[in-house]
């Protein structure tokens, strides 16, 4: 399978970085891909500073173990972490099997996935094995509002709709990951965002970018805690310092109002759905 930089339908800015990443996965799975698609920052807001080029991969059949350890390995080639070069973004790219995901149940399968975060396992020879995903249910929610097709038909004609009690549902599953201070420490402006954009989600239904999401955040604090997520904003958007794990017993403090109103808010949705 062959892709033309210059037909590429992904932003010019990022288009010879998806195609070096179309190359590494074509190369190792070529045999059973179906599509891939491009989706996140690169269409929904732009992309910001330390922004990941999300791609979720479809396939049609679990690879191998070799193959999972190499096209971990090769993506490293073609990948930065976040603001350590000038040329290269952070990929975050996400396979499933399509038989996992269509028909669609809940949760559904996450055969691998490769992110800046894994360097160092996958260096190490250590890759995750197939998991069980909830995010899955966000993520493809996602894809099928607003999505490229790199290769293969587009989000809308491969994936079925997923139904609002299951979005609802992976909110809640997804808040688990985040239990006391030490589940957030060194990534306390990401779990801001990500909290923001949870929020908007439970109260709308709807999935916005990170910094669209905390502004509509910020009309919903308190004023006590509004400083620590606008810094969290500020350095998302590259405008300011990430200075959020000095004060943390406000940014502790404000996490947690934040999962309080987010519990409440799916719990009432839980019982409407």
């Amino acid at each position: 399978m062959v892709l033309n930089i210059m037909n590429s339908p992904a932003p010019i800015e990022i288009s010879k970085q998806v195609a070096q990443a179309f190359d590494v996965i074509d190369r190792h799975l070529a045999s059973t891909l179906t599509a891939i698609h491009l989706y996140g920052s690169a269409l929904d807001g732009g992309l910001k500073p330390h922004s990941d080029i999300d791609l979720l991969v479809t396939i049609g059949s679990p690879p191998e173990e070799t193959v999972r350890q190499d096209l971990s390995l090769d993506l490293l080639e073609v990948s930065a972490p976040p603001g350590k070069s000038e040329i290269l973004r952070a990929l975050e790219v996400t396979i499933v099997v399509h038989s996992e995901v269509r028909p669609w149940r809940y949760p559904v399968r996450r055969e691998l996935q490769f992110g800046e975060w894994l360097r160092q396992d996958i260096l190490a020879g250590i890759v995750e094995s197939a998991v069980m995903d909830a995010d899955l249910a966000i993520l493809l929610t996602q894809a099928r509002q607003n999505s490229l097709p790199i290769v293969g038909p587009p989000a809308m004609e491969i994936f079925d709709p997923i139904p609002k009690s299951d979005f609802f549902r992976a909110l809640t599953d997804i808040l688990k990951q985040w239990e006391s201070p030490s589940d957030w420490v060194n990534d306390e402006r990401n779990v801001l965002l990500t909290f923001a954009r949870i929020w908007y989600s439970a109260v709308t239904g709807k999935i916005v970018p990170k910094d669209v999401a905390a502004d509509w955040s910020l009309e919903h604090l308190p004023s006590e805690y509004q400083p620590v997520l606008l810094a969290a904003r500020q350095a998302y958007l590259g405008n300011g310092e990430n200075y959020l794990f000095i004060d943390t017993d406000q940014t502790t403090e404000s996490i947690c109002f934040m999962k309080s109103e987010i519990v409440n808010l799916l719990n009432i949705n839980e019982n409407i759905v």
